[in-house]
């Protein structure tokens, strides 16, 4: 069975968002708590971490297969943007390996929690521009896209919401969206929890 996301049913996208609710809620809480944005130093952590996250995913942006369903896929990377901001403060890339190409619902699953980051990203990006950032030094990867966050965002859920997964295939989008939040909240205790300070 197909799950329908016509006009009067609940989108995939408004589904994912509840089901990550509490893991989106303590991501926010816990970059906010490092207060990434009190100085270079922070920032730069913060720059491994966001590194770390979208070499991760980069399989994905790049697989021919996503891009039959997401046709604007490639172009939403923001892993070369992040090795920028990093050359910027003369920083190599840290250490991150590639993870895996996943399944379609999986796959879709982890690009929701990915792609939606860059809405939250427009407070981020006024708050790097406080210490001296901006989308043409250190915080490319946190630029708007030129026709507007809110309209990049609604073409992507659009695609992802076009998408026909069976019930199997929904229920692993939402796992898979939780796993990506908490891999994230991850990268986050190991870069900028007070372990990581200084430590790499």
């Amino acid at each position: 069975m197909t799950i329908a996301t016509d006009a009067g049913t609940e989108t995939r996208a408004k589904r994912l968002r509840a089901a990550t609710s509490a893991a989106h809620e303590r991501v926010d809480h816990a970059v906010m708590a490092a207060n990434p944005f009190a100085d270079r130093e922070s920032y730069a952590r913060f720059l491994r971490f966001q590194y770390r996250l979208h070499r991760h995913v980069e399989p994905l942006y790049a697989d021919p297969a996503m891009h039959a369903l997401l046709p604007d896929l490639l172009m939403r990377s923001r892993l070369a943007a992040l090795e920028q901001d990093l050359a910027d403060l003369g920083l190599a890339p840290p250490d991150a390996a590639f993870g895996p190409c996943l399944p379609q619902a999986e796959a879709l699953g982890w690009l929701y929690v990915v792609e939606g980051s860059n809405m939250g990203a427009a407070f981020l990006a006024k708050d790097a521009a406080k210490i001296g950032f901006s989308d043409t030094f250190g915080a490319r990867h946190l630029a708007g896209h030129p026709e507007g966050r809110g309209l990049h965002w609604r073409r992507f859920t659009a695609a992802l919401d076009a998408v026909e997964l069976d019930e199997d295939g929904e229920r692993a989008a939402e796992r898979a969206a939780c796993a990506a939040f908490d891999h994230v909240l991850g990268l986050i205790g190991d870069e900028l929890g007070p372990e990581g300070a200084g430590s790499r």
